[in-house]
């Protein structure tokens, strides 16, 4: 059932989770009630109503569902990386609700005719929310400015550049200008390419060791002075998408500190794996930014635990099989990631990295502020929900991942949390078959 529909679940009655979110709910054994679509009740109130569907959840977290302010569905596109309802179904497995769609499609989304495309397939056949990221250029070209406020009113939620660098410090001002006139929020992954060059992997140890060639750390960090810098002369609500040094960390911090409005996600895999993960050549770790040192994740980690970043995102990028059989360099960058973002987040917990609290939060409330949304187990709220058991344990594989692209991180590893249920405005988006 389509997210857009007006028809909505049947009263429903969560009964023996424990209530988590990012606003300092966490209650066990509590009850949760749901009707037309919103969380209706909570507590006693929710144990004496009536409901059609109770359901069992015991042992079982619920949260509100997951916010992914990175994700790229492949359409429109070709088709051979995915489409919109193969990949929201695995978003929906993975426990996300809502996922921004980012503007690298084919065409790309930089007008409003692509933007209304997006959402009436979404409307269709996307089990989650499909926001739309509009691009900040034409074509993604890093030159031309786009017709943000079109694509504003076609229903992009920000607009941004995808993965791609704005030609130049002039252009990239007068982006942020122009969308700071509508109100707009810009999102920039931050790298300088003169700095970048050719190179594909972190400029350390690893790279030297493999004669690949290197990213320095100097390629994002100048970038994100750049960006601030512009951001306090324009007044623009900056996003910096997919941080990945220790200093970039810094430097957000101290520009809050100024008082610019800016805000900062990271990608799961950076606060999971290093520049370690190449040492046998393994494209799936072909990813941008690069994994970097083992530094730069500790310090991406305290970015979370201290809310100087805000959103841990998927930054999911299916590829086909030939996308990632070649030679390290000459494959594409990006790991089809969001079915695992979950786990690997618990394996963090386990290890005491995070808090399942601020994992929840860095999933939840921190995404959903960024875009403007609420993200809540409170009443009158939606009932976008994932329920998960922590104690239960899946293995990505062929058999059990969803999206189009298989070259998950860690494809044949037993990990921790399955999805028992993913609920979008009280409907079953999905429903897990173990245990």
């Amino acid at each position: 059932m389509s997210v857009t529909e007006t028809t909505v679940g049947p009263v429903m009655k969560l009964v023996g989770g424990r209530l988590l979110d990012g606003n300092g709910v966490d209650s066990s054994g509590t009850s949760l009630l749901i009707r037309g679509g919103k969380i209706a009740a909570i507590g006693e109130a929710a144990d004496k109503a009536e409901a059609d569907d109770v359901i069992q959840v015991d042992g079982c977290v619920i949260t509100p569902g997951f916010v992914d302010l990175c994700c790229n569905l492949r359409e429109p596109g070709n088709g051979q990386k995915g489409n919109i309802e193969s990949e929201t179904r695995a978003a929906a497995h993975g426990g996300f609700t809502t996922v921004c769609a980012s503007p690298e499609t084919s065409p790309v989304n930089d007008s409003g005719a692509v933007t209304h495309l997006i959402r009436d397939v979404a409307a269709s056949r996307s089990p989650v929310r499909v926001l739309p990221v509009g691009a900040v250029t034409r074509g993604l070209e890093g030159d031309l400015l786009s017709d943000m406020a079109g694509l504003a009113n076609a229903g992009c939620v920000a607009v941004g550049n995808g993965s791609r660098a704005v030609k130049n410090a002039r252009i990239l001002r007068r982006c942020m200008a122009y969308a700071q006139t509508f109100g707009l929020t810009v999102m920039f992954s931050p790298e300088n390419q003169s700095l970048a060059a050719d190179g594909y992997a972190h400029d350390g140890l690893v790279t030297s060791r493999l004669g690949l060639l290197g990213i320095p750390e100097v390629a994002e960090t100048a970038a994100v002075m750049e960006m601030l810098l512009l951001a306090e002369e324009t007044g623009v609500r900056l996003h910096l998408s997919q941080l990945s040094c220790a200093r970039s960390v810094d430097m957000v911090a101290n520009a809050r500190q100024r008082g610019i409005a800016v805000t900062a996600d990271v990608a799961m895999h950076q606060l999971v794996f290093t520049e370690d993960s190449i040492a046998g050549f393994d494209s799936r770790f072909h990813v941008r930014p690069p994994l970097r040192a083992e530094a730069d994740r500790v310090a991406l980690l305290a970015g979370v635990r201290e809310g100087v970043i805000d959103a841990i995102v998927s930054q999911h990028q299916p590829h086909d099989t030939a996308a990632k059989q070649a030679p390290f360099g000459a494959t594409e960058p990006g790991l089809s990631s969001i079915e695992s973002v979950l786990s690997l987040g618990l394996e963090l917990v386990e290890r005491a990295e995070l808090s399942l609290q601020q994992l929840i939060g860095a999933l939840t409330s921190g995404p959903a502020a960024i875009i403007g949304r609420e993200s809540a187990l409170a009443g009158g709220a939606a009932a976008d929900l994932c329920i998960f058991d922590m104690q239960q344990r899946w293995t990505p594989g062929p058999e059990t991942l969803i999206s189009a692209g298989h070259h998950a991180p860690v494809v044949g590893r037993s990990l921790p949390g399955v999805v028992r249920m993913t609920l979008v405005d009280g409907c079953k988006a999905w429903t897990s078959t173990a245990g």
